[in-house]
């Protein structure tokens, strides 16, 4: 079954194709195309002339399965991927190139200069995202704005770890003078779902603390990148970004290979992750940073305020179409609440507008992996062979990419949909009567990201959070999982995760702590140190406050 083709009988009846666009409406927006004919490698946005891959919308018009090309993007084989690490190994030269040569506070002000240059671009980039992974236009906007936050507070966060290291440090007859240095070269390999904020998200950090990055774009969401690419060539060293695309099983893995990555930086899925970390020959060198998946559950306790945990449940586990690794993928109700619960949960996600990102109000919208849809139906045909219906009138309708999201009671252990992350619109629930029931499905489950608990006796959540945050790394009381605000960590226990990321730990990921110590009982010792620091000779032993 091919998931672009489904067409239920009934579509009409829920007005799916209604939802698409109309191609006889002059007053619709047009289609942006963008085809991306250029890479960047050592400074130079290089022409492409191989084979490339086309780039569709998930959009659709009505009555009509014809796709909406919006460019392409060249499909670079292994042999070039090698190249482009070479530029990126070449300008690090173990930490000799002029990237990482340069003083904090030289790093900082292009990485300043880059983010007010990538402002120029916004609507640009927020226009190709809602066109090629179909995020609404509020969801688009706040992408793009938090990624230039981001940036800007992680500058801010560097001035300030950078100054608390400027002073040297005595004890026990040693001096010394603690700062982080950059470890090489990183790899950055970001997602579909957020292919502009989760990339930059590691991009950045690794940048501004003097590595040298291969930045491979995502397969899906590639093309909100190619306004940026005349902004790092003009604003940093050749070099030092370096654009990949292509597949990720025909580039990455001759660049694991060659063991000439320092730091790998992937969000995506555990077995690929694994298959890339196996490849390079030096797995103790190779410093990781992984984002993996997910499986995040809500708990719903018999004393739950249900209107918030009905509000709560419905934006996390369906905004973005539930497209996101923090999002509720499974729900823990008590069966005493469990019916009007669900009847106050099946109300709320039935009343979600269906369209295109740009509707006023639109909630859900087409979906972007060509594969999504056909998977999505098989996990519900799977549930509802072992026991589950779905429980509200509109969903589990299927038009070419759009779903209407089903939500199936109940659900077990042995279906697929309660082991899996369906990373889309699906969204299992499952009573317990004993909460040590829900405990065992975390005890069990490989993944370990974050739960949200629903209640109000301060003595049962207490219970409840001692225990969870044991299993998981982020406990949400009354409120949806989710990432950020960016100064709070973002991790995982189990699979979920390697590494933390936040606006300050992103600056240690990408970077170690390193220490030059003399013996102070020495007076010629001393007068060296004092030397280098007063003719600012070394872009380590400094005592320079960046304001």
């Amino acid at each position: 079954m091919n998931g672009h083709d489904l067409h239920p009988a009934d579509a009409s009846e829920f007005e799916l194709d209604g939802c698409f666009l109309d191609k006889a409406d002059a007053t619709q927006p047009k289609p942006p195309y963008r085809p991306l004919e250029k890479y960047l490698i050592n400074g130079i946005l290089r022409e492409w002339n191989g084979p490339v891959s086309d780039v569709f919308s998930p959009i659709r018009y009505r009555g009509s399965s014809e796709k909406i090309k919006l460019g392409t993007y060249p499909l670079l084989s292994g042999k070039d991927a090698l190249e482009i690490l070479d530029s990126a190994h070449k300008a690090y030269n173990y930490g000799h190139g002029e990237w990482p040569s340069m003083t904090t506070a030289q790093r900082i002000d292009v990485v300043s200069k880059f983010v007010n240059k990538l402002k120029e671009k916004r609507d640009e980039i927020i226009e190709l995202i809602m066109w090629e992974i179909c995020k609404t236009q509020k969801d688009s906007q706040k992408e793009v704005d938090r990624t230039i936050e981001y940036v800007e507070k992680t500058v801010e966060a560097l001035k300030s770890l950078e100054n608390k290291d400027n002073a040297f440090i005595e004890d026990g007859g040693t001096v010394a003078q603690i700062r982080r240095r950059a470890l090489g070269v990183v790899l950055c390999s970001g997602p579909f779902n957020y292919p502009f904020n989760e990339t930059y998200a590691t991009l950045i950090p690794a940048l501004i603390m003097g590595n040298t990055v291969v930045m491979k774009l995502p397969r899906v969401g590639v093309l909100c990148h190619v306004p940026t690419f005349e902004i790092f060539r003009d604003v940093f060293p050749k070099g030092v970004v370096n654009v990949l695309p292509g597949t990720g099983r025909e580039t990455l893995p001759p660049i694991m290979a060659s063991g000439k990555i320092d730091c790998f930086a992937f969000i995506g899925s555990t077995n690929a992750a694994d298959a890339l970390v196996k490849a390079h020959p030096a797995p103790h060198k190779l410093r990781m940073c992984l984002g993996l998946e997910a499986k995040n559950p809500a708990i719903i306790l018999p004393d739950a305020d249900l209107d918030v945990a009905v509000s709560e449940c419905v934006l996390g586990s369906l905004s973005y179409n539930g497209q996101r690794c923090t999002a509720i993928k499974v729900i823990f109700v008590h069966e005493s609440i469990a019916k009007p619960f669900l009847d106050k949960f099946a109300t709320s996600v039935d009343s979600m507008k269906l369209g295109v990102p740009w509707m006023k109000d639109v909630k859900i919208t087409p979906l972007p992996e060509e594969n999504k849809p056909n998977y999505i139906h098989q996990l519900m045909d799977d549930a509802i062979a072992k026991g589950a219906k779905i429980v509200n009138p509109k969903g589990g309708k299927f038009d070419r990419t759009l779903i209407t999201p089903p939500i199936l009671f109940p659900c077990n252990e042995h279906m697929r949909v309660m082991q899996e992350e369906q990373f889309g619109p699906l969204v299992p629930v499952a009573s317990f009567s004993s909460i040590s029931e829900v405990e065992e499905y975390f005890h069990k489950s490989k993944y370990g990201q974050q739960a949200a608990i629903f209640g109000k006796d301060p003595k049962e959540l207490s219970r409840l959070i001692d225990s969870l945050t044991y299993q998981v790394a982020r406990v949400n009381i009354n409120t949806q999982c989710q990432r950020g605000p960016d100064v709070f960590p973002f991790t995982g226990r189990k699979d979920s995760s390697i590494g933390t990321l936040s606006i300050n730990d992103a600056l240690r990921v990408f970077s170690i702590r390193v220490m030059v110590a003399t013996a102070e009982t020495l007076k010629v010792n001393t007068e060296i140190v004092t030397k280098i620091v007063r003719n600012n000779d070394s872009t380590f032993l400094r005592l320079e406050h960046i304001f």
